[in-house]
């Protein structure tokens, strides 16, 4: 592979406000993708390719290189040379790139692999935490499921495409894709593409939600004609697959702590052709109120650690901080007590998160269902997903009904 200086320019951009500047990883590449109109599909994927991949092993490269955050320039460069090295990639005579030793490099390599934390490039805090809710052996095979690249997976919007002729509609436009087993709704990509500029995507036949998170719909087992809440819609992702299984039929009420979010839902919204989703704004406690024991379905898509989900954003591994932790559980146990007084009595509620956390799971719902509020509910099952045995991000669900 033979690097442009270009290119090579714009990843060490963006690393220097990803690690430095706290910019969030998708943001920086976003930026990087639109500096320069003339380049092509391989400049792209490079560009992007090469940022991501250095976040994901910053602390394992950084100790090669030998240099600790904030990086300075020449540092970033340094950082930038082991990867070229690591990657077998022949390093250009370019001012900014110092003599690199190569065997002191892949020696430095070979050592550091043998210790979880910097093969794996994560934390210290984050790898003590986790041994100690999941133990060493599961821990180790799920942090090196956690840093390969996340596939790309498409959600069918069955209101308007079968998965089938969906696969065929992506064909004509050369993009292949794989059924998943398991996954009614799901189709996986052979090679990594743009999806979001084919005629499919703008016609509102799909949308891009990971294969463990498609499943967290299903689990809230709805049916057309039902009154569904959905507390913690964000974006909408969940919120636009309960619409498919609902039909459009009924009413999904899809609510968020932020405008700017349900705002995106209702652009969506219109691109999948759903008109059964009512936004609203949880701006008081008086939002809550006038729902108690008014919803057929309750869905809980709890804030979270995102410890699944690292594959997609591996730059969180870096910005989590072990203070964040306390406080989300703490959040996570009151918006279940809130939230769940939306249900009506014969109702059914679905907590899920995309940790792997006992803590933030099974925890969660036995400390809620030994509380008043939760003694009026039952556990009906719940589902870990690890995405060492899955293939797919790590999530938990549980699914609760009140008596």
């Amino acid at each position: 592979m033979r690097l442009h200086r270009n290119l090579v320019y714009t990843v060490i951009d963006s690393l220097r406000d990803i690690f430095n500047e706290e910019v969030y990883a998708d943001k920086a590449v976003e930026k990087a993708l639109k500096r320069d109109k003339r380049w092509g599909a391989r400049d792209r994927k490079f560009v992007a390719e090469t940022i991501y991949e250095i976040v994901r092993w910053k602390r394992l490269y950084a100790e090669i290189a030998n240099v600790k955050t904030p990086f300075s320039r020449p540092e970033l460069w340094r950082i930038f040379a082991v990867w070229c090295v690591l990657k077998g990639i022949k390093l250009p005579d370019w001012n900014q790139i110092e003599p690199t030793p190569n065997r002191r490099i892949k020696g430095k390599f070979d050592e550091l692999s043998k210790i979880r934390k910097f093969r794996e490039a994560i934390p210290d805090w984050i790898d003590e935490v986790c041994v100690q809710e999941l133990g060493e052996e599961l821990w180790t095979k799920e942090i090196a499921a956690l840093n390969k690249q996340a596939q790309v997976i498409l959600r069918t919007n069955t209101l308007n495409i079968s998965k089938e002729k969906l696969q065929k509609e992506l064909a004509s436009e050369d993009i292949d894709t794989e059924f998943i087993k398991g996954h009614d709704d799901a189709l996986k990509l052979v090679e990594r593409a743009n999806v979001f500029k084919t005629e499919a995507f703008k016609k509102g036949y799909f949308e891009v939600q990971d294969a463990s998170s498609q499943l967290v719909a299903a689990y809230l087992d709805v049916k057309p004609g039902m009154k569904v809440v959905d507390t913690c819609a964000g974006a909408g992702g969940k919120t636009l697959h309960l619409a498919s299984l609902m039909e459009n039929k009924g009413q999904i009420i899809a609510m968020d702590i932020y405008e700017s979010k349900l705002k995106k839902l209702k652009v969506r919204s219109r691109r999948n052709g759903v008109h059964n989703i009512d936004t609203k704004v949880i701006d008081s406690t008086k939002v809550i109120k006038k729902l108690h024991n008014k919803a057929d379905r309750v869905l809980i898509d709890a804030p979270c650690s995102g410890l699944g989900v690292i594959r997609r954003n591996p730059d969180s591994k870096w910005k989590l901080q072990p203070e964040f932790l306390t406080k989300i559980r703490k959040t996570q146990q009151e918006v279940l007590q809130q939230y769940s007084k939306m249900v009506k009595p014969g109702g059914k509620l679905v907590y899920a998160t995309c940790s792997i956390l006992p803590s933030e799971n099974q925890e969660q719902v036995n400390t809620f269902l030994a509380s008043e509020a939760g003694a009026e509910f039952s556990f009906v099952k719940d589902n870990k997903v690890l995405a060492h045995l899955s293939g797919f991000d790590g999530f938990y669900m549980a699914l609760l009904e009140k008596k």
